[in-house]
């Protein structure tokens, strides 16, 4: 799961407080039967709404399938998110966001207009100690070249590359790559900082740009696109003139 800047949370909001509607008839329909399971605290029922798998904060990983959701579940749905759910207005709290989908509040959780849940962007204090327990961790098998980082952000694969993005705090993020067959525990092949996390749009789409002489990397996360996209991908450009690009997948863990 991305961390939207607070610019486009202030968009979104102000989009939903002044074009704001009641939630249609038919997804109020599925809206009340999810806020009725996640009452009667049905596991089950509620992984029949979710749409696998189900991203969450790197690294963190992704919620496989039903059954790895229910091991979960209690860990994603703790008092605080139940509450939201159940507390909240089919009609009013719910909100269609147009090819976005319908939002909960302002974006604790986003359905598709099929009724299946694509993000829930709410984090319990069980999946934060989680995480910091995972960054941890991983700050130890990493190559101590580049143990030293914020937040991680994302690691990408390329056919040729593997590549590790990091927040190194400040706006600033860097970029350490290898070839496919290396592991981030050896020394990277290239590392850039100073580089930026760049919107594309609302809807959710960012990339990572990364300078280093007349080269130019560009990371970009593909969060809305079509059947046919990829979860990422790779371009490099030269002078401005695209050299390379490569579709990547996003590894989670």
């Amino acid at each position: 799961m991305r961390k939207n800047s607070i610019y486009l949370i202030f968009l979104i909001f102000c989009n939903h407080t002044i074009f704001s509607q009641d939630l249609k008839p038919e997804y109020q329909k599925f809206v009340k039967s999810f806020m009725a399971n996640v009452k009667s605290n049905n596991k089950a029922g509620i992984a029949a709404f979710i749409f696998f798998p189900l991203g969450r904060d790197y690294p963190i990983p992704s919620v496989k399938n039903k059954a790895d959701f229910i091991k979960r579940y209690d860990q994603i749905f703790d008092a605080t998110l139940k509450n939201k759910i159940i507390k909240s207005n089919p009609a009013k709290d719910w909100s269609e966001m147009g090819w976005r989908g319908i939002m909960l509040l302002q974006g604790d959780i986003w359905m598709d207009t099929d009724g299946k849940v694509i993000s829930i962007n709410y984090q319990s204090q069980s999946e934060k100690n989680q995480k910091n327990k995972l960054i941890a961790s991983e700050k130890g098998k990493l190559n101590p070249a580049i143990a030293t980082f914020k937040a991680p952000v994302c690691v990408l694969e390329t056919s040729k590359f593997r590549i590790r993005i990091d927040d190194l705090g400040n706006d600033n993020f860097r970029y350490a790559s290898w070839s496919i067959k290396k592991s981030m525990s050896d020394t990277p092949d290239l590392v850039i900082t100073n580089g930026k996390d760049i919107s594309d749009g609302s809807g959710g789409n960012h990339h990572y740009e990364f300078k280093k002489g007349n080269f130019t990397y560009e990371c970009a996360i593909i969060v809305i696109g079509t059947s046919d996209s990829p979860p990422a991908t790779l371009t490099i450009y030269q002078d401005g003139k695209e050299i390379l690009t490569q579709n990547a997948k996003l590894v989670l863990k």
